[in-house]
């Protein structure tokens, strides 16, 4: 059932792929003063006295946040089941010990997906992802439940999990849409100077306004829309170059059937510590 984080999720992914096309192991695309800059994305508002250190340090945020009272109900649909139609997975991934490498070719529709110690984190693949970039969002995702993560190229490890599994699939689902609802969201880029700002906008915005739809982790799409941008640029906040890009998602609330092709089973830890999966699909 897709809600505001999964919306908030998906735009994350687009920047973070955006910034950093061959993952977050090479230079981003965003250009400053003295070469590539280095960029944090990540939900919510950033912590002041760590986004100061940072742009100190000439390192920019992106950050995405729901803007506050701005959802409105645009249901209008009948609550009929539409079956989702299955894509082949053309990416794939292996597993050695508690590491996952990611290969092949990426496409919307597909699912990928680590199970740590019985934590699932699944990631709707985007059109625009690559092996690295989808290894890089998933290591983003167990790093924000507490896991200490290696991460290079197209390759995430945890070494401090007892078992780790690792899918992709792309299986056939039904959905029916329960209620829908447009909500506008920031994208706001703490920036050190207007040179990597005006860089950053070129990188990110369009990588916002280029897909009419984003893929949800339920299967379904948020349709992206622009709305408008603002500016900061005051003399109370000398060291912060800050531009706001407004983005209207319009998304379903969804019930799905069961999924012929299933990411992850059920599973639990034998008495050794070791992860065990019972695994379907």
């Amino acid at each position: 059932m897709a809600g505001q984080q999964d919306v908030e999720n998906a735009i994350v992914s687009l920047i973070a792929t955006a910034s950093y096309p061959a993952g977050t192991v090479a230079a981003s695309a965003i250009a400053g003063p003295d070469g590539m800059v280095t960029c944090r994305v990540y939900r919510g508002m950033p912590n002041a006295p760590a986004l100061e250190a940072d742009l100190a340090r000439g390192v920019m945020h992106a950050t995405v946040f729901a803007e506050p009272g701005g959802v409105r109900n645009v249901t209008r649909y009948p609550r009929e089941w539409i079956e989702v139609a299955p894509v082949p997975a053309t990416l794939s991934v292996s597993v050695a010990g508690m590491a996952a490498t990611f290969a092949g070719q990426c496409a919307a529709g597909q699912l990928a997906g680590i199970a740590v110690d019985g934590a699932i984190f699944p990631y709707a693949v985007q059109a625009r992802d690559t092996p690295a970039s989808v290894a890089s969002n998933l290591a983003a995702l167990l790093r924000a439940a507490g896991w200490l993560v290696n991460y290079a190229g197209t390759t995430l490890s945890v070494p401090a999990a007892h078992g780790l599994i690792a899918r992709v699939v792309a299986g056939g689902v039904a959905l029916r849409e329960i209620k829908r609802q447009v909500q506008p969201f920031r994208i706001s880029l703490w920036c050190p100077d207007p040179l990597t700002r005006d860089a950053a906008t070129a990188v990110i915005d369009p990588a916002l306004a280029a897909p009419q739809f984003i893929g949800l982790a339920d299967g379904a799409a948020a349709r992206l829309r622009f709305v408008g941008t603002e500016t900061t640029d005051r003399s109370i906040d000398a060291g912060l170059y800050r531009r706001d890009l407004i983005y209207d998602a319009e998304y379903p609330t969804t019930e799905a059937m069961t999924t012929p092709a299933m990411l992850f089973g059920v599973g639990g830890i034998a008495a050794d510590g070791a992860f065990i999966a019972g695994m379907t699909g």
